[in-house]
């Protein structure tokens, strides 16, 4: 083996991109493979909260990011037909004030584009696409990579950033148990241009009802609106991301919903829904020189908005442990996964509990659902919640030797 390990990543999402860039940045030879034919600017809105900011700027890539991101002055809370509102926290000084990072909201496909320019500027054909993987073989000495069309890769080190549905995993272990979770969610953009003015603010806000729950924050250097909406319909199973509605279905499931609601609807260019899955996260990621990061090994809930985020620590904090053990990638991937695996399932049971907290039944009584509101979101009860989150640190966090 060489002094430093060849790593090969199946998957180029924003996990497996963003450990490839920060191996690439520590002298790694890296090797990217992608099911997808083209890598297009995929998805929607993502809330880049200071632990996930600070990894970004850390990889060098504030300034190409400057252009596409929004950064958020504040949250709120607010009631799903009154429009009653209740600030949560700051955001935007006050994030770089105590967690020393900014709380960002950007276009998931626009940050995939940064990270994809930023891997092929320090080597060209890191990224293979069309190349999906389905299995591997190892032993003491290496790694083999197996992909659909025949083609077998040898390396070091093999990473499974395939997500949820991920072959690797499959092959290591039995796969967590999908639970449909009884919701559906609605996503879609609008331009920001041609909504009320209320809604063109800064913000990230969630609408609490009985039953749903709304999420909008803008994007794209303020120039879109990204909605997340969110029902109970045990009906609609279908989990894929690509499945497109109407507006008039949407409409339909927040009938009763603020007029402010329908108006973003009415703007959306396309909603796409998809069912809510739950899955326990693996106790185990690694076997010898292959390991799992991102949805492959922790899908979560999008409740608590930190699931890119994982991924985004758990690619940079590989490559930390791959630095730091360079003649034993056996142990350093070991080391990543205990550095990881307690905070993720952490993440993952909180996420669930808030999916109860914004579905309440008693958002639906006009007098008990701002007391209800007021006791959920008192801010010692805020903070409890959220700055254990904002204050992890992957770039600095201590690697044991």
């Amino acid at each position: 083996m060489s002094a430093k390990p060849t790593i090969l990543i199946a998957g180029a999402g924003i996990g497996g991109l963003t450990a490839a860039l920060a191996l690439l940045q520590r002298g790694f030879d890296v090797t990217v493979f992608e099911q997808a034919p083209v890598l297009a600017e995929l998805g929607a809105g993502i809330q880049m909260a200071a632990n996930g900011s600070r990894v970004l700027i850390e990889l060098g890539l504030e300034e190409r990011l400057a252009d596409i991101v929004c950064e958020a002055a504040a949250k709120e809370v607010r009631l799903w037909n009154t429009g009653q509102t209740w600030k949560l926290f700051d955001l935007g000084a006050d994030s770089i004030e105590r967690f020393g990072a900014p709380y960002w909201m950007v276009h998931r496909g626009e940050l995939h584009r940064v990270l994809l320019e930023a891997v092929r500027a320090l080597k060209s054909d890191a990224v293979i696409t069309g190349a999906q993987a389905v299995g591997f073989e190892q032993d003491d000495g290496s790694v083999t990579l197996r992909l659909a069309d025949g083609r077998q890769i040898r390396a070091d080190v093999l990473v499974g950033a395939d997500g949820v549905h991920s072959k690797l995993r499959s092959q290591m272990w039995q796969s967590p148990q999908a639970r449909f979770t009884g919701l559906m969610a609605w996503r879609g953009l609008a331009p920001m241009d041609a909504l009320p003015a209320e809604l063109q603010r800064p913000v990230g806000t969630n609408w609490i009802g009985p039953g749903g729950h709304v999420i909008t924050y803008p994007i794209s250097g303020n120039r879109l609106l990204n909605f997340v909406g969110l029902v109970e319909n045990r009906a609609w199973t279908s989990e894929s991301w690509t499945e497109a509605g109407t507006q008039a279905e949407c409409k339909a499931d927040f009938a009763g919903w603020n007029p402010l609601i329908h108006a973003v609807i009415d703007t959306l260019d396309q909603p796409f829904r998809w069912a809510l899955v739950s899955r326990d996260p693996l106790p185990n990621w690694t076997q010898g020189r292959v390991t799992l990061l991102g949805d492959a090994c922790h899908p979560t809930l999008p409740f608590l908005a930190q699931g890119a985020i994982m991924a985004i620590e758990d690619g940079y904090i590989l490559a930390r442990c791959l630095e730091d053990a360079p003649g034993d990638p056996q142990g350093a991937l070991k080391t990543y996964e205990a550095l990881r695996s307690e905070r993720t399932a952490a993440i993952v049971t909180g996420s669930e509990a808030n999916l109860h907290r914004f579905h309440n039944p008693v958002l639906a009584d006009p007098v008990e659902a701002p007391r209800y509101v007021e006791r959920e979101w008192q801010p010692d009860k805020v903070r409890l919640r959220y700055d254990w989150l904002f204050e992890y640190d992957a770039t600095r966090l201590p690697i044991p030797a």
